[in-house]
């Protein structure tokens, strides 16, 4: 039987899919019933397994069925934000890649020392909120694709941001949330597609 690309439909899942339709695999879509609109109209999806929510991965029968079709799971942030690392790891699929990476993913201080020791150029990490002099982006730990970050550029504006967060019960305490330096520059989303198969 071929193996079978597999994601969940939100985020990139329509370039993984494509992607993977290129390279000669049957393609497989999780997604929630509400946006079975968005996805039933590409006709590179050959499959779609329908959920009421994306938390349904974790239960045995949409296991069994993936396993069934011979699924391999291609793991992006939706999966990450919508699970924590220990719940992802006990999925029972296969998964592109190593699974256990993604709990560095979903963890911002992890993920930055993942950059620093590979020796990327990064933003500047600002330990406390009382050390923010110039303009700064504060972020919500793990991947949340934007969702709570704000911009400050001293201790009152990253006060105000906070009791915003809090009282929409996006976070219950500062420590919740990351600082970083605000580079200045455009904003890009990139995606980038190695086949081991066909380089």
């Amino acid at each position: 039987m071929q193996k079978i690309i597999g994601t969940l439909g939100s985020h990139c899942s329509l370039q993984v899919l494509k992607g993977a339709k290129d390279e000669g695999f049957k393609t497989l879509l999780i997604t929630e019933k509400k946006r079975y609109r968005v996805y039933k109209r590409f006709n590179f999806i050959d499959h779609i397994i329908l959920v009421d929510n994306f938390r349904d991965i974790l239960k045995s029968d949409i296991q069994k069925r993936l396993n069934q079709l011979d699924c391999i799971l291609i793991p992006h942030g939706t999966l990450i934000s919508t699970l924590t690392s220990d719940e992802i790891e006990s999925i029972n699929v296969p998964f592109f890649g190593n699974k256990f990476i993604l709990r560095w993913e979903a963890d911002r201080n992890l993920k930055q020392k993942l950059m620093v020791e590979s020796k990327l150029q990064v933003p500047r990490e600002i330990n406390s909120k009382s050390e923010i002099k110039d303009l700064c982006i504060v972020k919500l730990h793990g991947a949340a694709g934007g969702k709570g970050y704000f911009l400050t550029s001293d201790q009152s504006g990253f006060e105000e941001g906070f009791h915003k967060l809090l009282n929409d019960d996006v976070v219950t305490n500062e420590n919740e949330l990351y600082i970083q330096e605000y580079v200045k520059g455009v904003p890009v989303f990139l995606h980038y597609f190695y086949s081991p198969i066909s380089g």
